[in-house]
Order: structure tokens, then C-alpha cells, then sequence
């Protein structure tokens, strides 16, 4: 018999928007209509042949979507599923967290005729329980009967209520409301519970600013399917809930609020991010038998690692280790204490390798064991992995990192069975000596993938999925010399530092107090060239090449004397002047509204020599077009 739809599958959906389990939801299959990407998640219609209701794929879905697995028109099982509402509309989304594919798409949509009078019985309220017994219980002629009276002292509903009272509220919690798992939350939701191991914990950081002077801190949350998120706490919340936190425990959480993640600071991958407040409810499980969270990666091939050198965004590999150092020990700078390190070179089927340095536990436990099966090429996936510019490209652990040696996933079998057949004969690259040279010097890569500002700015949807590089010649036609210009940085590793109480600065990298910091530039300028103009943002090493000085140089020319006329002609001798620039171009999420963002990685002056070979080659191209 061929395969269609659940009858009345949609009305089964609104009459239970919020199974209690999903053992309790009946076979409901809907037919996928207009499936199309929408941000980062895929939306579609689920449909009955009756009625259609907007619904939405968690972004982990994605992948069965691309594969082929979930198809338009194709039929899906619906095995766990919530219901939310969509703010200042009466409509409603169905947010799918587990499905299975029943067939691939169909050659047409399933329709089927709705007779109003059925229709309109499915969507009538049902009447509780309580009042269908009241109804039942008046006469014909209106007199209320009143129930008679109970002979056992206790009904079995009253006696599993008074043993749901006396049990701890970690447990009453888990029998009264369903846990909601990590991927189905969304801003746009209404109450929810989750249960979580806590999974990383940051210290209590104080700040100041106009409003005032507070505290936070942050800690990451994992659910039992490896889903992750990062929940923050202000003030009140921060101190009510710092003590409570411990690292490895299970939680029940509910009462937080959620909003788009900032990119640019995120940790953890998730769309969302979590506030707790005061009000919100923090109760651990300890009743209950606690659960080892499910390692998920999002692995980067080793030869794309390029774009995330710098960044704040961390990565996860994996790869056949090559060879492994012994372990040796770093001072650190700041107390002289001595840090063991451990390198290693990986290798992918992308034939580059990259040097990864394991620090801390990592170099000495899992170091070791690395160290002495390396002869065996063990496989090793690693997950968090901050990308830094040492030898080009190289990798570092952090204190989240995780390793696992040789895991029992697909894609360690794929890679094992590669490089056993292939891979162990071939010739590997280092990463870091296929990249383009330092901008430094104004080298080969100011030549390559030069685009017009028109290119980047007329096509909006360029750094949507992952950053996009050019170069640019172009001239700084104006900086602003109004805006905030630069922030107070920590001397010893350069982050953003806060007055501390009494004096000083307080740095939160290095958890210490200075009496004096750096000012770093973070600065906004308009570059134009013959077709349009672009916003850029430049860092301190680049916005020096446009100024000209230091930002301690111009915040002094600024500040003595009062010579605001003198710091406006230093920006001003920095304009319309021509400069070779390498920058990335990515989106950002501001209001649940995307906006290109477009930063300096690189500044270079002109070398004309060059510049000219490079017009004469683009010359040669166009008399020659094959």
C-alpha cells in the first residue's frame, strides 16, 4: 500500500501542542511542502491534504536536508515536536526536534476534500475532564445533582499528589512538565523546562559603566543530545546562582530567556543564548540518575582553517596524528609559573597537516597516550580548538578542550579507512606554508581575488555561511573624529581591561590588576575607489598603517593641551591616501536582521612595480578572455 498522510495530523498537532513525552504522540505523518532555507534553518508546511501549519527543522537537521534524506514533497513521521506561537500573529510554528523519513518526494501534493462541519469539530475546544463529569451529573430540567459523597477517605489521585508534594523538587519538576530539549528553545517560546549538565563555568567578573557597576558570569549547559548553550547571569541572578553551579552536575532549569547569539562572542553552537534573572528556577538533579552529555563536533577540514586565524570563533578537527613531541614546559609570563605543552601534527584528507598544541591536563594525560601509540597513527578528534597565526596556521587547546582518541563515529572509520589505503603514502603539506605571506611586507596576496567595492556591497549575501576574503586598492576618504577610537587594553595580553576599585585596571584574561594599559585602536572608516565606497572596521596593527601612529600617540595629541586641531589634521593627512587592503566580509545578526560587516585584515602601501604587472596581466586577460 503506498505510503500518505496521518488523517486529521494537523488538528492532532493543535490539540497537543505540548506532548508530555513523546511516547504519548500518536502516528502523525505530514507531507514537506515549500521546503526552503530561511537564516540558517530550513522552514516548510506540513501538511495533511486538510490544513497546513507553518513548521521549522532545528539547524542540527540540516544535514538530512542537504543529503537528500528530507525531501519537498516528501512524507516525514513526526516523532517529538512543540508547538509555539509566533509574536503579534495569531499563527502558530510547529518546531519538529525528531522526525524520521517515511518517502521522498511524490510527484504531486496530497490533497484531500474538508467537509467544514468536520473541520470545525476538530478545532472546537475540548471540554476538560472535570466539566464533562459536571454536565453529567444535571437532569433534564436543570436540577444539579450533587455528588455523592466519597466513602474511602483518600482517592488514589489525592495519594500519588501527596507523594508527588514530599519528593524533592528536582523530581516533582520532572514528573509535572515536560524537558524541552536544547534544540527545540527559541525566543518566541513560552514556559519550558530543560535538563542540562553544566559543562564549562566562568569566573564572577565584575564591570563598570554609565549605568552603574555590576557583576556576571556565564557558564555552558548540555543537554543529553550533545546540543549546547551558553547561559549568562547579571547581578542578583550572578551571585544567586554562582555557588550553585558545579561543574559536572545535572540541572533543571526553567523561567531564562533567550535571544539571536552574538557570533562575534559566542563559544558554543547555537543559534541562541540564555539569560537567567533572579526569578528564573535553578533546581540540580540530584535524585536522579545523571547523564554524560554527547560529545557533537562540527568539524573544519584542516586546509579551510585559514579564515577562523584570530578569531573568536573555535573549532573542531579531526585527523591522523603524524607525530607527537615530547611534553616541555612553558613560564608563564605573568607569575612565571611553569605550564606543560605538548605538540602534535595532524593530518586530513585534505593532505595538510597543522601543529596543535595540547596544554595543561591534555599535554600530560592524553599527551602521553598520544606519545606512546604514535607509531600506530592513532585517530584523534579534538573539539574547541582556538586558530592562531603561529607558522601560518597552527591550533591550541583551551581549558573547555576535549580529546578523544580514535572515537567510535563515521567519520574516524572514513578517515582511518582513507588513510590505510591512500593517505599513508601520499605527501602531506603543512597548512601554514600553502597560505599567502604576511601582509607586513605587501606580498603576492594583495594580488590575488582583487574585486571592486561594488562586488562585495551589491551582493549581500557574501560571509553567510563562512567569512569571504579579497583584496581591495582603494583610498580612506573619511574617519570620523568623533567616534570611540580606541579601548584601554591589558599590557601583557592586549584584552579589554576595567577600571578597578581603588586604581589600576582590572584584566579578566590574566585575573590581575595593573596600574597602567595600553589604548588599542578599534576603528570605523569610509574606503572608496573608482565604483563606490564601503564602511570598514580596522584593528590596532591595521588602523596604525592608515593613521600613521599609535593610539596612544593620537589619544595624547588629542588630549594636551586641548589640540583637538591637531588631532583632526593627523586624520585628516590620513585620508586620500591610496592603500592595497586585505579584508573579510561576513554577516552579522543585529535585531533578528542581517548586515555585512566588512574588516581590515591587512593594509599595504603601493607598490607601483607590482601594481603594474598586475594591470598589465589584467590588460592581457581582457584582449585574451580564454
Amino acid at each position: 500500500m503506498a505510503k500518505s498522510v496521518s488523517q486529521d495530523a494537523i488538528s492532532t498537532i493543535l490539540a497537543s501542542p505540548s506532548p508530555d513525552s513523546s511516547s504519548d504522540i500518536p502516528e502523525i505523518i505530514v507531507q514537506v511542502l515549500d521546503l526552503k532555507l530561511t537564516g540558517n534553518r530550513y522552514t516548510f508546511n506540513a501538511s495533511d491534504g486538510k490544513m497546513k501549519l507553518r513548521a521549522i527543522f532545528p539547524s542540527n537537521m540540516s544535514s538530512e536536508i542537504i543529503t537528500g534524506s528530507v525531501q519537498n514533497k516528501g512524507l516525514v513521521r513526526i516523532l517529538d515536536y512543540t508547538l509555539n506561537d509566533i509574536p503579534n500573529k495569531s499563527e502558530k510554528y510547529l518546531i519538529v526536534t525528531k522526525c524520521e523519513v517515511v518517502s521522498p518526494a511524490l510527484e504531486t501534493e496530497i490533497k484531500a476534500e474538508v467537509e467544514t462541519e468536520e473541520h470545525d469539530t476538530v478545532l472546537k475546544k475540548p471540554k476538560l475532564e472535570y466539566e464533562a463529569r459536571y454536565e453529567a451529573k444535571a437532569d433534564v430540567s436543570g436540577i444539579i445533582l450533587k455528588p455523592k459523597q466519597e466513602i474511602v477517605s483518600k482517592s488514589a489521585a489525592q495519594i500519588v499528589h501527596e507523594q508527588r508534594t514530599n519528593m524533592a523538587p528536582s523530581s516533582r519538576m520532572a514528573m509535572t512538565r515536560r524537558v524541552h530539549p536544547l534544540v527545540s528553545l527559541n525566543p518566541y517560546q513560552g514556559n519550558w523546562m530543560i535538563k542540562v549538565s553544566l559543562t564549562s563555568k566562568g569566573n564572577m567578573r565584575t564591570y563598570k559603566n554609565a549605568r552603574g557597576e555590576g557583576c556576571v558570569f556565564n557558564v555552558e549547559l548540555t543537554d543529553e543530545d550533545g546540543t549546547q548553550i551558553q547561559a549568562t547571569m547579571f547581578n542578583e541572578a550572578a551571585r544567586k546562582f554562582y555557588e550553585k553551579f558545579q561543574l559536572g552536575k545535572v540541572y533543571y532549569i526553567s523561567r531564562g530567556t533567550l535571544k539571536v547569539a552574538n557570533k562575534q562572542f559566542k563559544t558554543v553552537q547555537n543559534d541562541y543564548e540564555m539569560t537567567l534573572n533572579e526569578n528564573s528556577v535553578v533546581e540540580e538533579a540530584s535524585n536522579e540518575e545523571t547523564f554524560i552529555p554527547e560529545t557533537k563536533f562540527n568539524f573544519v577540514p584542516i586546509d579551510q582553517l585559514g579564515p577562523y586565524v584570530n578569531g573568536r570563533e573555535l573549532v573542531d578537527i579531526i585527523g591522523v596524528v603524524q607525530s607527537v613531541n615530547p611534553v616541555s614546559n612553558i613560564k608563564r609570563r605573568i607569575d612565571n609559573e611553569n605550564i606543560p605543552k605538548r605538540d602534535l601534527i595532524v593530518a586530513d584528507e585534505t593532505k595538510k597537516t597543522v601543529v596543535v598544541s595540547l596544554w595543561n591536563e591534555l599535554a600530560n594525560n592524553v599527551g602521553q597516550e598520544l606519545f606512546d601509540n604514535a607509531d600506530k597513527s592513532p585517530i584523534v578528534a579534538i573539539k574547541s580548538l582556538k586558530v592562531n597565526e603561529f607558522q601560518g596556521v597552527s591550533l591550541s587547546t583551551l581549558g573547555k578542550s576535549s580529546v578523544m582518541i580514535n572515537p567510535d563515529i563515521p567519520e574516524a572509520k572514513k578517515l582511518r579507512s582513507w588513510y590505510d589505503s591512500e593517505g599513508k603514502g601520499s605527501s602531506m603539506a603543512s597548512i601554514g606554508s600553502g597560505l599567502s605571506p604576511s601582509s607586513k611586507t605587501g606580498a603576492r596576496s594583495m594580488y590575488t581575488d582583487r574585486v571592486s567595492l561594488t562586488h562585495i556591497t551589491s551582493n549581500p549575501s557574501l560571509g553567510d555561511e563562512k567569512p569571504a576574503f579579497f583584496s581591495i586598492k582603494a583610498f580612506v576618504s573619511l574617519i570620523r573624529p568623533e567616534q570611540a577610537m580606541w579601548y584601554r587594553a591589558c599590557k601583557t595580553c592586549n584584552k579589554k581591561v576595567t577600571e578597578a576599585v581603588g586604581s589600576g585596571y582590572w584584566c579578566e584574561g590574566c585575573q590581575k590588576n595593573d596600574e597602567e594599559c595600553n589604548l588599542r585602536y578599534i576603528m570605523v572608516s569610509k574606503i572608496s575607489d573608482t565604483r563606490g565606497e564601503a564602511w570598514v572596521s580596522a584593528f590596532n596593527e591595521e588602523a596604525e598603517k592608515i593613521v600613521g601612529c599609535s593610539a596612544d600617540e593620537l589619544d595624547k595629541l588629542k588630549s594636551e593641551q586641548g589640540d583637538i586641531d591637531g588631532y583632526q589634521q593627523k586624520l585628516k593627512e590620513a585620508t586620500w591616501v591610496p592603500h592595497l587592503f586585505k579584508v573579510s566580509v561576513t554577516q552579522n545578526e543585529y535585531n533578528n536582521e542581517k548586515r555585512q560587516r566588512i574588516t581590515v585584515k591587512a593594509v599595504a602601501p603601493i607598490n607601483f612595480a607590482e601594481e603594474s604587472r598586475f594591470l598589465l596581466e589584467e590588460i592581457k586577460k581582457m584582449r585574451n578572455p580564454q
